[in-house]
């Protein structure tokens, strides 16, 4: 569904599960997690980062395969787009109900996801909201929604404790992120749920680079992981 207003945003408008590459369970094959596959970490980049996109970036790991990698920018803020107002855009609710939305929805982040798409929408949120056939779970306590009927939910005040709501996403050929992380582009950690869905955007970078123990004028051009 596109929206040719001030903010052109489409999210699928049927149930339909997002077509990501997920590696095989642990133990079931040749992508088994013993070939450090990422998917359900979290990326920072590193000070030496040459692609300006990625600057300063922190990055929730969706996806890590063989095929590739699919991953959701969790701290670069989408300017000054509302979310109260994107579902106003996309039919979700009337102007006039802006005022009677539950408070997570009022305060609910916006976040530039990635270059790829960028008008379209991705939920990444906690698992105790569920759609068949539309959530993907990424491990046991974050969940990625694609369709407009996470948006609805979280405008009755029926969707997940805690979610964000970013436009595009960052994608990876194969081997292109191995490759990157060797070149000493990437830090790599367990993710942590405080810090993608936290309040203070601004200060993800740091608090990331904190979660590890590193001071930010320590790092070195060495390629790293936590």
């Amino acid at each position: 569904m596109w929206i040719n207003t001030k903010v052109s945003v489409r999210m699928d408008p049927e149930s339909k599960r997002p077509r990501i590459a997920r590696r095989k369970a642990a133990g079931s094959g040749d992508d088994a997690a013993g070939r450090g596959y990422l998917d359900g970490q979290l990326l920072i980049a590193m000070p030496v980062m040459g692609d300006p996109r990625f600057a300063r970036s922190v990055i929730y790991l969706c996806a890590h395969s063989s095929e590739g990698a699919m991953g959701i920018i969790v701290n670069h803020p989408a300017g000054t787009i509302d979310f109260p107002e994107l579902l106003v855009q996309l039919d979700i609710i009337e102007k006039a109900d802006q005022i009677k939305l539950p408070e997570n929805a009022e305060t609910m982040k916006v976040l530039k996801g990635g270059p790829v798409e960028t008008g379209r929408g991705f939920v990444l949120h906690s698992s105790d909201f569920f759609i068949k056939d539309a959530t993907l779970p990424i491990d046991d306590v974050i969940c990625l929604t694609a369709t407009v009927d996470i948006l609805k939910a979280i405008a009755k005040g029926a969707g997940p404790k805690h979610a964000v709501l970013a436009l595009g996403y960052a994608h990876w050929a194969p081997g292109q992120l191995e490759s990157e992380i060797q070149e000493n582009d990437w830090l790599h950690c367990a993710a942590d749920p405080d810090l993608i869905f936290g309040g203070n955007v601004e200060e993800k970078y740091q608090q990331a680079l904190r979660k590890i123990g590193i001071d930010p004028g320590m790092l070195s051009n060495e390629a790293g992981h936590a």
